[in-house]
This record gives C-alpha cells, sequence and structure tokens, in this order.
C-alpha cells in the first residue's frame, strides 16, 4: 500500500484560512496556529452581530417612529395600538421612512390611528 502524502491539501488548507486572516494585526495574519483562532473569533462575532443588527435597526425605526408621532400629541405605544385597531398593517420599518420622507402621507395615517382609539 503506497503512504498517502497530504502536503497538498493542507497547503491549500493553511492559504486560505491566512487569506481569511488577511488585514490583521501581528501573528494573527501569518500564524496558522493564532490565524485560525482569530478567524473563528471573528465568525462568531460576525454570526452574533447580524442578529444585533436587526435589533438596532428596529430601536431606530422606533425612534423615528416616536418623534414624529410625539409632535401630533400621541405616544409611541398609543399610536400602534391605533395603528392595530385602524387595521393599519405597515411595519415599522416602512413608517419610519414615511415619517422622515413623507411627512403629509405620515401625518394621514396619525389621524386614522387618532379616530381609531377610543375616546
Amino acid at each position: 500500500m503506497p503512504r498517502i502524502k497530504r502536503g497538498v491539501t493542507t497547503r491549500q488548507k493553511h492559504k486560505r484560512l491566512l487569506d481569511q486572516a488577511k488585514g490583521y494585526r501581528g501573528r494573527r495574519k501569518n500564524t496558522i496556529r493564532v490565524a485560525r483562532q482569530a478567524v473563528e473569533k471573528a465568525g462568531q462575532y460576525a454570526y452574533r452581530d447580524r442578529k444585533v443588527k436587526k435589533r438596532n435597526f428596529r430601536a431606530l425605526w422606533i425612534q423615528r417612529i416616536n418623534a414624529a408621532v410625539r409632535a401630533e400629541g400621541l405616544t409611541y405605544s398609543q399610536f400602534m395600538h391605533g395603528t392595530k385597531l385602524a387595521g393599519i398593517e405597515l411595519d415599522r420599518k416602512v413608517m419610519a421612512d414615511l415619517a422622515m420622507n413623507e411627512e403629509a402621507a405620515f401625518k394621514a395615517i396619525i389621524k386614522q390611528a387618532k379616530d381609531a382609539l377610543p375616546a
């Protein structure tokens, strides 16, 4: 049985790893063992922060809606309750965009939400 030499595949693996670690500082960019740890940790951060990014954007949309609604004399929670009662099914992303760019349209939505609220 001939012996198996693994140099080519190992070199490919190491090269791919060091390409992923390109731009890192110190030994993290050129030492295989340290680079592997750095790339794995970077992947963990990337996975976590893809989730955090969604949270941050939702918080931003809520702040923008809240600021626009308070100018009309409602709170954010009252406005959202009014939109549910009025049957307005726009998501927060769209509402925040309307609040920023289409003030007249957003004021019409606020009026509908106000009218739907019980006195």
